[in-house]
Order: C-alpha cells, then structure tokens, then sequence
C-alpha cells in the first residue's frame, strides 16, 4: 500500500498529521452523507446532494461523453477497480448492483447493494436478475463480471459469462481511479479499510467513460460475448486483457498466505537440544530458500529419521516432496539415520532430558510394527501410517 519512493514516503509521513485530522472529520461527515442518501428519493436531485457532499469526503467523480449513455440498455458492465465502485457510478446514473458474496442485512443494505434473497447457484441468480431486468420501473443493473478487484492498471480479469445470458444489449463502463500518496486498491483487504484510507488522503478521483452500447450477434454463445466485451474494455482502458479468473487470483492470495506463514528460522537460533544432528553442509553450496526449506519439512515429518541435509541435497536434485520420499525409502539415496548417530555420539542423558530431546527431535523412536520398505500409494495408506508413527511416539513417550 505505501510507496517504494523515499521522497513518497516522507511525503507521507509529513501529511499524516493531516489526514488524521481529516479522517475524524469526514468520518462525522460521512453519517450525515449517509443519513441524507437514506431520507431523500432515488432522483436527480439526490445524486447531486450527495456527489456534492462526497466531494468533501474527498471522493471526486468526472465522467466522459455522458452522452452515450444509452437509457434503453438494462445492464452496464464495469471493470472493478475499488470496493465503492457501484456507489461511484449510482452518483451518475441510476442502478442496482445485487450482492453476490456476504450475508444479507444492514451491512450489505448500507453499502448500497440490491439483495435478491437468491442464495443458491448462478443459474438461479440469473433467472432472477431476468425477471428484475423484465420489469421497465426498476433501475438498471451494473455489475462487474470480473467478481475481483484489481488495481486497473496491468490487466482485467476473465469475465464471467453469466452477465451476459441476462440480456442481449450491455453497455461497457471504464472506470479508472487515481489518488496521491498511496495505492488506490490492495488485494485482500477489508471495504472498512479502504474507507478509512479514503477519508484519510486528500482526495480520490473516480474517472468514468461511457463506451457505445454492445449487443450480441447472431447465435453468439454467453463466453464468446462476454470475451467480445473485455477486449473491448480493455482496449479502452489501456490494459491487457488476461485469462486469469477471481478464482486464480484468490488461489494466489491464500498462497501468498501460506508462504508468509511458515514456520523458518536459522539453526543458529534454536536451542542446541532442538537442532538435529546433521553433518555440515559442503563447501560452496548456497543457502536453501524458503520454498526448499519448507519441501524439506514436510519430507521430515514423513520420515524423521533421515537427515534434513540429505533431504535438502535430494529435493534440490529432484524438486519434488513424492519423488524425494520415494527415493530415500526404496534405498536409493544413502545415509545414516539420525537414531543411530544420537544414540552413539550423544552422552546418556538424563530421564526428562531423553523424553525431552526424544520430542523434539523425534529421532529416537520404538515403532509397534515394522515400518514398511514401500511408499504407500494410496492417501489412505499413508495416513494410517502416520497415525501409527504418531502412536508409537505417544507410547515410547509414556513410557
């Protein structure tokens, strides 16, 4: 969210006295914005009140060839940029945007999005939104197929094709959004945090351009409208148009989670009793990354007996966590096993010592069976063997 720039940043830092002021003020200010949007009708006399006072909140809204805006079309495509991009774009012009994802309530009712009571699949949604769209008093619909924010500035997301089977005529809405100091989106975050960085900058500029309504051709299957449509948004934005979907991006971002959350630390910085005894790694060999580290883990909870550097040495050769496992238990990577080189070089311990180094380590251990000289194929295997490792460790433990 912040700037890489040195001179930003600083910038930053000396205006954030100011927009802390500003962020109380205008959070005053925004119930009362609030309050007047809830009191006054759906007309052209409200969306001036209101875009009037969300200039004070800082929020700025510009549009271009209001023209050809055509009010016989009853669905307005946008690309999503910000979490009030329907709020922005209901300034200008009438429309509903039904909620797709969260719960119905208040919340979702003051963040001014249509609730339709269908909680089911899209072909429900979709009939639904067609006996909305069929009824000539109700406001038009605006929604945005990518079904993800992103900053608008590298590409759009693939459009889902359900906005598409709604009708046969859209109208494509190009939204771009600049402010100063900060980032205008950032992925994962909260609509509460973005409001409040809102009220915190000196302003947002939403710049909004209606494009010529798009109708469908002949025999023209949704996908291949709904793809006609974002090349032609994305032409008009200036960006590139991707094959990525919501779904791929929020598979990245619980990825980037996880890897931010594994456990990693230097062995120099763990108690003596808690490093394994493993040789020294050979001369020249950098240092493993985080994703090696991690493969390297997951082999050892497989196999604990096997020295993690010989398990770091095989996954830097094979790069895969199946294929090392596979490797060290059909004997074709020698090595000594760790219960062997504990119980010969280390001096008797004590009895809380053993049981203690015996847990952490889980180096020395008495299995009930013989282990098995083949890796299990199937998942259900493996993970009766876990569980009779686990087993062996709880009862060498007690005892």
């Amino acid at each position: 969210r912040f700037p890489t720039d040195g001179f930003l940043l600083l910038a930053l830092l000396l205006y954030a006295p100011v927009g802390l002021c500003l962020l109380v003020l205008r959070l005053f200010i925004g119930v009362h914005v609030f309050l007047v949007s809830c009191a006054l009708p759906d007309s052209v006399l409200r969306r001036f009140i209101v875009r009037v006072m969300c200039s004070v909140l800082g929020l700025f809204v510009r549009q271009s060839d209001p023209r050809l805006r055509d009010v016989s079309v009853r669905v307005y495509i946008a690309n999503h940029v910000t979490q009030f991009d329907h709020n922005v774009i209901n300034l200008l012009t009438s429309c509903n945007t039904p909620a797709l994802n969260g719960a119905p309530g208040f919340i979702c009712w003051s963040r001014g999005f249509m609730e339709l009571g269908v909680t089911g699949s899209r072909a429900e949604l979709v009939d639904s939104l067609k006996v909305y769209s069929s009824h000539g008093g109700n406001p038009p619909l605006l929604l945005f197929p990518e079904e993800a924010a992103t900053n608008g500035r590298a590409g759009l997301l693939r459009f889902s094709s359900w906005p598409f089977s709604i009708l046969d005529v859209v109208q494509p809405v190009a939204l771009q959004v600049q402010r100063p100091l900060i980032t205008v989106s950032v992925a994962d975050s909260s609509w509460i945090t973005e409001l409040l960085w809102t009220f915190f900058v000196p302003f947002t500029v939403y710049q909004v351009r209606w494009m010529p309504s798009v109708p469908r051709r002949a025999e023209e299957l949704s996908e291949d409208f709904a793809l006609r449509v974002q090349e032609l948004l994305a032409m008009e934005l200036g960006v590139v148009s991707t094959r990525l979907t919501a779904a791929d991006k929020a598979e990245h971002m619980k990825r980037l989670r996880h890897t931010s959350l594994l456990p990693f630390a230097p062995a120099s910085s763990q108690p003596l009793a808690a490093r394994p005894r493993v040789p020294p790694s050979p001369a020249g060999v950098a240092p493993e990354d985080v994703r090696i580290t991690a493969m390297a883990q997951r082999v050892k909870e497989v196999l604990p007996h096997v020295p993690l550097e010989v398990i770091r040495i095989e996954l830097a050769q094979t790069d895969c966590v199946e294929t090392t496992i596979a490797n060290l238990l059909e004997g074709r990577v020698p090595f000594f096993s760790e219960s062997k080189e504990a119980g010969a070089d280390l001096p008797a311990p004590s009895a809380a010592q053993a049981a203690a180094a015996s847990g952490i380590q889980g180096s020395v251990v008495l299995p009930s069976k013989p282990a098995t000289k083949q890796f299990a194929k199937s998942p259900v295997e493996r993970h009766l063997s876990l569980q009779e490792r686990k087993r062996a460790l709880y009862d060498y433990a007690r005892r």
